[in-house]
């Protein structure tokens, strides 16, 4: 699963933070378990020295008398032993009859070769001490269990975990919010540039306080669009410019076509040479009309006149322009739901144009199909008014769907039936001029539907 950048920096801001405090807690519980090991080896070694002296330099405390003072007086040191050896590894003091620390010769030796030694027995920590205050060197092992340090040491262990756990859960909440703070302004730049398209180039981005890095992007983005708006208003002007000025020169060759058929009834063949050449005129005239009219419909937009039209009403006179021109095509108009109140299929909307797309539709539905037959099918809902225009063709391809609105494409399987590819075109930004919807269903083969979604008032 991919995850947003505002969850991946919130991610690893709190991976890192979590390794820092991770890291932070095994120094202080390394730094407390060390001092403590070391501040008890101190005592047993001061005890270890104590316990030496009482025996060897009090006059008057005996062996029982020193066991007395080590059991009444270091009572917090639990299993606390202590051991004397002579120079002969004899054992000539312990502090406890039961609990004898266990030991060996080798041992013994390794402390006097050291001076001082420290170590683990099991849980206990033992200090060897080679003790010299007097012309027999002793042998001292002292012992003990650390139960208030081990204490501490849990205690401590407890707070670092609880510790580690609630600040990672206090840098994921302030990762995800600093994160989506920091990240808002990308979030208006994706909101903005959702809503450019190609009607609407010279709308700008919000720049922000055009110093820092996501300001520059919007710069740098105004910048490029800046560029397209120039370069479709450039295109859109030579086409415009272009059709218009194909006009007169086509109007002036279909007139003289028109003169040359009327002089000449006697020559067939010439008869045949001017029908073509009026015919083709008539296509690159047809062309020509429709590539103004798409390039025009991009301009002035705001002045399109529009006023209330029952979609009827507009069905009706596409059905009779489209009849007057081909009779033998077929068109029904009908109901998909009645409508519940006179306004459900009134729209806001400019006629002629509307009519035009209609028109547009119906000429491709009966062209398109065998039978030369269209059906329109009127419905509405809450909020829009739905014309639905099917045919039963031979339909498009599904590869061809996405691209059927764009100028100049047609469907492989139509290329045999006269047609320029801009009609659909035409009709879709008229469309959006209304602020509608032209969608397509397709199946080959068996039809296609064309619907047009129009708010209604």
């Amino acid at each position: 699963m991919t995850l947003k950048i505002k969850d991946r920096i919130a991610f690893q801001f709190t991976l890192l933070v979590a390794a820092i405090l991770l890291l932070f807690s095994i120094a202080i519980y390394s730094v407390s378990e060390h001092y403590r090991q070391e501040e008890f080896y101190d005592r047993l070694k001061s005890r270890a020295r104590t316990t030496c002296r009482l025996l060897l330099k009090v006059k008057g405390i005996d062996k029982d008398l020193l066991k007395a003072i080590d059991q009444n007086t270091l009572s917090e040191m639990l299993d606390e032993k202590v051991l004397i050896f002579n120079a002969d590894n004899d054992l000539i003091y312990s502090s406890v009859d039961d609990k004898l620390l266990t030991y060996q010769a080798a041992l013994l030796d390794e402390v006097r070769s050291k001076k001082y030694m420290e170590f683990h027995e099991g849980e206990s920590e033992v200090i060897g001490l080679l003790y010299q205050d007097q012309s027999e060197p002793l042998i001292v092992l002292a012992s003990a269990y650390d139960t208030f340090g081990h204490s501490k040491l849990t205690n401590l262990r407890g707070t670092l975990g609880w510790g580690l756990l609630a600040g990672i859960a206090v840098t994921i909440g302030l990762g995800i919010y600093f994160a989506g703070n920091a990240l808002r302004p990308i979030s208006r730049i994706n909101e903005q540039v959702s809503l450019i398209t190609a009607q609407n180039l010279s709308q700008k981005l919000d720049e922000g306080n055009r110093k820092d890095e996501i300001a520059q992007l919007a710069i740098n983005f105004n910048t490029v669009l800046d560029r397209l708006h120039k370069a479709f208003e450039q295109q859109k002007s030579f086409v415009s410019h272009a059709s218009h000025e194909l006009r007169t020169p086509l109007a002036a060759l279909k007139s003289e076509i028109q003169l040359g058929q009327r002089f000449n009834k006697d020559n067939p063949a010439l008869e045949e040479v001017f029908t073509n050449l009026f015919s083709d005129t008539e296509r690159l005239i047809s062309i020509t009309n429709n590539l103004l009219f798409l390039a025009r419909s991009y301009e002035h937009t705001s002045q399109v006149n529009m006023s209330p039209i029952h979609i009827e009403d507009l069905a009706f006179l596409a059905k009779e322009e489209l009849l007057s021109i081909n009779p033998d095509y077929n068109v029904v108009i009908d109901y998909e739901n009645i409508p519940g109140n006179e306004n459900a299929t009134v729209i806001e909307g400019n006629e002629e144009l509307l009519k035009r797309v209609f028109s547009n539709l119906l000429d491709n539905a009966c062209k398109y199909s065998p039978d030369h037959t269209a059906q329109i099918l009127i419905a509405s809902d809450e909020k829009s008014c739905i014309v639905k225009v099917r045919d039963r063709g031979i339909g498009i391809a599904d590869a061809d769907l996405e691209n059927i609105f764009n100028p100049f494409f047609r469907s492989a399987n139509a290329t045999s039936i006269p047609g320029f590819g801009i009609g659909l075109s035409i009709c879709q930004r008229i469309v959006e001029l209304h602020h509608g919807v032209l969608s397509v269903t397709s199946e080959v083969g068996r039809g296609s539907e064309f619907k047009v979604r129009l708010d209604h008032i």
